[in-house]
């Protein structure tokens, strides 16, 4: 599997990366925090060293690569994944990361990511040296916040998982799944009930725990009982109140 990660890559002439501008980003409501002035703002573009692009297939960074940059998703969708403990080869998958999404938080503990992030389609990232991150928190409260909001937000979101494995039955796991990647496109101003699922069917087994034809077989139920429509990755929410009653 390719990688693009590698500090010593000279940033200046990677001809895959670009200037990123926060005042012109169109997921600046939502990846900001609230309460930046003009100043601030200017402030942190500077700590944005820049914007790359992974291309569908690529990985970002690898389990025990060193965390020196954290990564906001500037556009398009990553997994993040990790290997089964056993070495027999399975990966589990960990998460679906969005526009506005930030990739790494996983990594302060240890100064060591613990998982990999891989581009579910062409995408770009922002990146954000670690040192310099710091050192902006601690002279802007905003970002101090933003910080632990980010982190909150993990948390809750892997609690919410552990309650779907731990809990739901497998077409109540494929409808969370459903809603709640609607209800996140929705929140960055996309349309929520379409939508080009990027998680392949096995992706979303992986991540719910449950097997590739069960996935394939609850869809198309839905299908047919008239709550979904799947047309290959497209999906179009029909019953948002059917799906919820699952």
């Amino acid at each position: 599997m390719p990688t693009v990660h590698g500090a010593s890559a000279p940033l200046s002439n990677a001809p895959s990366r670009h200037a990123a501008h926060c005042s012109t980003c169109a997921l600046q409501h939502y990846c900001l925090p609230q309460g930046l002035s003009s100043e601030d703002v200017n402030a942190l573009q500077k700590v944005i060293v820049n914007a790359r692009t992974i291309k569908r297939g690529e990985t970002l960074f690898h389990v025990g690569d060193t965390f020196d940059t954290l990564y906001a998703v500037r556009s398009g969708s990553l997994k993040t994944v990790v290997s089964a403990a056993n070495g027999n080869g399975r990966e589990q998958v960990m998460g679906l990361h969005l526009g506005g999404d930030a990739l790494g938080l996983e990594a302060f503990d240890t100064g060591l990511h613990a998982c990999h992030a891989v581009a579910l389609e062409d995408s770009s990232v922002c990146l954000i040296p670690h040192v310099h991150f710091e050192r902006a928190c601690r002279e802007t409260s905003a970002l101090q916040r933003r910080l632990l909001q980010l982190l909150s937000r993990e948390i809750v979101r892997k609690s919410t998982q552990t309650l779907i494995l731990g809990t739901l039955r497998a077409d109540e796991r494929v409808a969370a799944l459903l809603l709640d990647l609607s209800a996140r496109l929705k929140h960055r101003g996309y349309a929520g009930n379409e939508f080009n699922l990027r998680l392949t069917r096995d992706d979303m087994g992986s991540f719910l725990g449950i097997t590739l034809e069960t996935v394939s077989r609850t869809l198309s139920r839905f299908q047919a009982m008239g709550l979904i429509d799947a047309n290959g990755k497209l999906i179009q929410i029909l019953d948002f109140d059917g799906l919820r009653a699952i």
